[in-house]
Parts: C-alpha cells; sequence; structure tokens
C-alpha cells in the first residue's frame, strides 16, 4: 500500500490495549504497528467502497469477520467510523438491516485530501478571471476581516497590554496555536500553526492582509517578521510597545 493510500495521520488509528509478545518474541511496538496497518486498511476500504458490511469487508480485504469487527470497534472508539443501518431500495425482505459502517467527518479528514489543491485553483481562477492579482488581495483582505469580527471583540474586552494576548488566544480557536511573548520594546506574537500556509505559498496576499488587520485591530503598525509559507519554523509577528490610550479601533499601517 502506497502512502498516499495510508491515513495522513496514522494517530487517528490508536490501539486498543496492549499487544501480547509473539511465542518467537516480537516487540510491542511492531505487532502495534501492523494493527495500525490493518485499520488503516479497513477503513480505506469504506472509503473506496462506501458503506460496507462486515462480510463485505472481511471479503475485500482476505480478513475474518472476527478481525474485521475488532478493528471496527476500536475505529469506532476513535470517531473514525460509525454504524448505520444499511439502506434498503425498493421492496424491504424480512429480518433487520444490515449493518454498515461508513467514514465519519473525522475519518475522511484523516485521510489526503485536495483541499489546498482546491483553494489555490480557485484564487488563480479569481485572478485570471476576475482582475489579476488586486483581485486575489480583496479576497484575502474580505476573508480575513470576516474573521476579525471575533478578534475585535476578545482585544476590546481587555486593556491596551493584554491586546496582544487577547489576538493570540482569539487566533488559537481558529486554529493558529498562537502565543504572546515580551520583546525588546514591545512584543512578538508567534503563529505555530497557519491552516492556509500550502496556499499562501503561492498567494502571499493572505499573510499580508492578516498583517494589515492585525495593525488595524491593535492600533499601531506591525511588521511581518517571519511565516510559515516562507519557509519559517512560525509565523511571528512584531507589535511595538502600545500607549495605555491607543484605541482598538485606530487603523493602523504597516510600513513594509
Amino acid at each position: 500500500m502506497s502512502g498516499s493510500e495510508e491515513l495522513r495521520n496514522n494517530g487517528v488509528v490508536k490501539n486498543v490495549g496492549e499487544a501480547p509478545e509473539t511465542p518467537t518474541g516480537a516487540p510491542h511496538e511492531e505487532l502495534a504497528t501492523g494493527e495500525r496497518s490493518t485499520r488503516n486498511r479497513v477503513a480505506r476500504s469504506i472509503l473506496d467502497h462506501g458503506p460496507s458490511t462486515v462480510a463485505e469487508l472481511a471479503g475485500r480485504l482476505g480478513l475474518t469477520q472476527a478481525a474485521v469487527r475488532r478493528h471496527l470497534d476500536a475505529l469506532t472508539a476513535d470517531d473514525v467510523v460509525e454504524a448505520r443501518e444499511q439502506r434498503v431500495y425498493g421492496a424491504r425482505t424480512r429480518g433487520r438491516p444490515a449493518k454498515v459502517f461508513v467514514l465519519t467527518d473525522c475519518g475522511r479528514d484523516a485521510f489526503d485530501q485536495s483541499y489546498d489543491k482546491l483553494a489555490a485553483d480557485a484564487l488563480r481562477w479569481i485572478a485570471d478571471q476576475e482582475g489579476g492579482q488586486e483581485a486575489v488581495a480583496a479576497f484575502a483582505r474580505a476573508r480575513i476581516a470576516a474573521q476579525a469580527h471575533a478578534y475585535r471583540k476578545a482585544i476590546e474586552a481587555v486593556t491596551p497590554d493584554k491586546r496582544a494576548e487577547a489576538l493570540a488566544k482569539a487566533l488559537s480557536v481558529d486554529g493558529y496555536a498562537a502565543t504572546a511573548r515580551s520583546a525588546p520594546v514591545g512584543e512578538q506574537l508567534c503563529q505555530h500553526h497557519c491552516p492556509v500556509a500550502h496556499v499562501a505559498e503561492q498567494f502571499p496576499q493572505l499573510c499580508e492582509a492578516e498583517t494589515e488587520i492585525f495593525a488595524e485591530l491593535l492600533g499601531t503598525h506591525v511588521q511581518r517578521l517571519a511565516t510559515i509559507a516562507h519557509g519559517d519554523g512560525v509565523c511571528t509577528t512584531f507589535i511595538p510597545k502600545i500607549s495605555p490610550d491607543a484605541s482598538a479601533s485606530t487603523a493602523g499601517r504597516n510600513p513594509a
């Protein structure tokens, strides 16, 4: 099985209990790896073929039904798959419908997706059809402005010296894993994760619009020192020391 056919994050498929050693003394880690690989195959088969019964999975994968049930129990516990009643078309036969297993949203997201490519293709289309790079910049500004409502509320609820910290917490809610720390004559806002990094590599307007909105929200100019999209480990923004009487609604301009 190729790497692209496996779950992107194998940590999604956890082990249930400890596997005993084999008679030959194989370490627990090797057995656990085999368990994860088989569970990945079960989940992948459901992805490829849709809702599947235990018997169908066993037949496709060459496993016993008991083994399939064991792996499905573990996948269900990890919110990778869920059981549903099989949908019956036409006349219903006697007896209960067979139970089928489907991927949950969590399970589907664990496989490689093309969302980054889709987003990049959409922005490229905007650039080609709707006015070039300035149209992309307008989209980027509109996107971050929509997100900024929650950020603005968080900043307006605190004193000026706590604004960077409040912004970091608000960004973390949106998946940016942000922190604020003291720096000479100011603070540094560090975003340890960027959900759009791969797209921002091709369209720096996303980073530029974000920097502009930070300046506007904080009421002071800010300077972007590093970005994950450009290969840095962390997105780092320098925020000069904010005066106590500064207004969070005062628009700032990034001189860069």
